[in-house]
């Protein structure tokens, strides 16, 4: 069976993540995912964020991003 695409997400819904990686603000990336992830769900979040926001992350960024998700993954896990 063919996987389904993702829906189709706005760039007006694609720009405040973007915003929020600049200013490098964790718990307002935390908020708007899972405010996206609720109107949407996870598969889309997934897709969008692997094919549309860490596309267009200069290296910093990315790594920025990279960084907090490990520690987020640390702390939760409790290591």
């Amino acid at each position: 069976m063919k996987k389904q695409q993702p829906e189709k997400v706005s760039i007006s819904e694609i720009i405040p993540f973007l915003l929020t990686i600049d200013t490098r603000n964790w718990e307002q990336f935390k908020a708007l995912e899972k405010s996206f992830v609720d109107k949407h769900d996870a598969e889309t979040w997934e897709y969008v964020l692997n094919f549309q926001i860490k596309p267009v992350l200069d290296k910093d960024s990315d790594r920025w991003l990279l960084i907090q998700w490990c520690k987020n993954i640390i702390v939760n896990q409790g290591y």
